[in-house]
């Protein structure tokens, strides 16, 4: 008997840096840890994420196009399309294409629309760049935005401060412009500088969830990969919204956890080796609220 293993791929829009856990370095190890086959397509090679000083950069624009037509030759089909740092406007034209080839009614589209953090664009993300993460924020099924980039992909001024009613208001008008379910990371709890939340609503169901998390006073680069990771991987599984922000929250939490205790260059991401197993684990924590 020829027996075939049910292991479907997820194709990985994502940059590689040789050294620091973000982007593809995160990815792929948590949706191989979930069980799923990534293949990355990636976007650029760096010799160490940008946050050092220092790091050597190649740019693969011009190889993305070639791999997703080789793609399409050997008939490779794809179960999730999921999207992180994108570098050029032209870059974002391509993922659109890829979508538009590669999509079935079955195809799960992730976008995490990488533009800013604290109330900032990054210093190479202009105005175009924004109008054309718009475009992909349009045809993704799932948008995992922190609040600067929620204020910007909505044009609207940024605010540090948020009431749960605006963040409503903020994930109801992003929601309006294709994508069903919406994901704001980094959300701040009123009041309780301690902590930090994510909420998140699908049209398709209309409540609005939050979980809620301590906040520890490092900042670990890669934390919105693996969070938006372990959010596809989740959701793939079958799990609820809420479900998926749980394990996607706890995670994180533990990742931080894990690494806080040492005298590690914080650049290096958090130790993703030692919280992998988690993963696989029962869901322990329901920390999920209905707002």
């Amino acid at each position: 008997m020829h027996i075939t293993p049910n292991v479907r791929r997820i194709a990985a829009v994502h940059d590689l840096s040789g050294v620091g856990r973000t982007s593809l370095m995160a990815v792929i190890p948590i949706l191989s840890t979930m069980g799923f086959n990534v293949c990355p397509l990636p976007t650029a090679i760096l010799s160490n994420h940008s946050q050092y000083p220092d790091f050597t950069f190649r740019d693969l624009t011009d190889e993305m196009p070639a791999i997703i037509d080789q793609w399409e030759k050997l008939g490779v089909q794809f179960s999730a399309i999921y999207t992180g740092y994108l570098g050029s406007p032209r870059q974002i034209k391509i993922v659109c294409d890829l979508i538009a080839r590669f999509r079935t009614p079955d195809t799960l589209v992730v976008v995490d629309p990488v533009l800013g953090d604290n109330g900032r664009l990054y210093s190479k993300m202009t105005e175009e760049m924004v109008e054309q993460m718009r475009r992909l924020a349009a045809v993704a099924d799932v948008l995992t935005p922190n609040l600067t980039e929620a204020f910007a992909l909505l044009g609207r001024p940024y605010r540090a401060e948020c009431s749960n009613d605006e963040l409503k208001d903020l994930i109801q008008g992003l929601a309006a412009v294709g994508p069903d379910t919406v994901i704001i990371t980094g959300a701040p709890v009123p009041g309780r500088a301690g902590l930090t939340s994510v909420i998140a609503q699908s049209k398709s169901d209309q409540r609005t969830w939050k979980v809620t998390c301590p906040y520890l006073p490092a900042h670990y680069p890669g934390t919105g990969d693996s969070f938006t990771s372990v959010i596809t991987g989740s959701l793939l599984q079958g799990d609820s919204l809420p479900i998926a922000l749980d394990r996607a929250a706890q995670f994180i939490l533990q990742g931080i956890r894990a690494t806080f205790g040492y005298r590690l260059d914080s650049r290096e991401g958090v130790l993703l080796e030692r919280v992998l197993p988690l993963l696989n684990l029962p869901n322990q924590a329901s920390s999920y609220e209905l707002v």
